[in-house]
């Protein structure tokens, strides 16, 4: 099987989230963007956290029924970031989703800075993309 990198199927346009925005704001572009969750970035494009779907559901709850949005991203958000680099197996990441158990991984590039993400659909898009390959040369 020849080698499936990360870079050949992530996402090229993940959605960019900040620390000082609104977790409302933050759940309005995750949605937009039909994503299950973001990188948050500083003001030098570096990832300082991730904020998932799951993260903002307690917030958002406690927010309509208070009726305040005053929560913002930093006060929520995972700090503790798993992300794999561009150059990456899909293979070995596929390893990770198993074990870890992540939606999305941020991809970041050797200074820290967001370059995609990889989720699990992309992961098994690549796999079945390989594995139709190899069928179609048995065949012939």
């Amino acid at each position: 099987m020849e080698s499936l990198q990360v870079s050949d199927y992530m996402n090229h346009h993940p959605v960019k989230l900040t620390e000082e925005m609104t977790v409302a704001a933050a759940v309005e572009t995750l949605l937009a963007s039909k994503q299950t969750g973001g990188a948050v970035q500083d003001n030098k494009g570096q990832v300082v956290g991730f904020l998932s779907e799951q993260d903002c559901l307690k917030q958002m709850i406690e927010s309509t029924y208070y009726r305040e949005q005053v929560c913002r991203v930093k006060d929520i958000m995972q700090t503790t970031i798993s992300a794999v680099k561009p150059w990456d197996s899909v293979l070995e990441v596929a390893l990770r989703l198993i074990a870890e158990r992540p939606r999305v991984f941020p991809v970041i590039d050797e200074d820290g800075v967001l370059v995609g993400v990889i989720n699990r659909a992309a992961i098994l898009r690549a796999i079945d993309k390989q594995l139709e390959s190899g069928y179609s040369r048995i065949a012939s």
